[in-house]
């Protein structure tokens, strides 16, 4: 019985010990962290891949990937590690089916992802952010940093509360992307294989 009970608590703490090893090479999906200096607000996440995963690597397959969701490229220079892409996102829309909320009303977002690539790993910073909100009379337009400012103003709930609901909506968007874009840059496999 004893020996029975040690042999459980070894596997216990061998599973556990492998757990943490995997997910210290997984990004932390709430890891995405608002950046506010001055009068500018960004987002910015690292991202750490396999040892083996070299500038050249990252830099194809994270250009694949913009590629596919399509995002502009502005700026790419392999030898440096770096890449600047912009894009215009409509999000929170919502199909016929669906009931509208009030909560959750459409919007259009703009803004510029820089990858940083060194090897084993890089960093995505989003920055240039600017939200369009549809209104009776056109596009109310609003950077990150103003409803950065309308969620700590403490001015009214209401207005606390809007802005609070989109920075989390677009911050969902785009812990969904980094985190699509971590699993394209760290795939084993290729995507086809020339010898078929």
């Amino acid at each position: 019985m004893k020996a029975f009970i040690l042999s459980t608590a070894f596997l216990l703490v061998v599973s556990l010990t492998q757990a943490q090893d995997a997910s210290k090479n997984q990004p932390t999906p709430d890891s995405i962290k608002l950046h506010v200096e001055g009068n500018m607000a960004y987002y910015q996440k690292t991202f750490r891949v396999d040892s083996n995963i070299k500038i050249s690597t990252i830099y194809l397959r994270a250009l694949q990937f913009m590629a596919a969701k399509n995002f502009q490229q502005n700026y790419g220079y392999e030898q440096e590690g770096k890449m600047i892409f912009t894009t215009t996102q409509d999000l929170n829309s919502t199909p016929a089916s669906v009931e509208p909320n009030e909560d959750m009303q459409p919007y259009t977002v703009q803004f510029a992802i820089t990858v940083d690539m060194k090897n084993s790993r890089y960093r995505c910073t989003i920055s240039n952010i600017t939200f369009y909100m549809p209104t009776d009379y056109g596009n109310r337009r609003m950077t990150l940093y103003d409803v950065y400012e309308k969620e700590t103003s403490g001015e009214s709930r209401r207005i606390t509360k809007n802005a609070r609901t989109l920075r989390e909506s677009f911050e969902r968007y785009l812990i969904s992307l980094t985190n699509e874009l971590y699993a394209e840059v760290e795939h084993k496999e290729a995507l086809y294989n020339s010898k078929f």
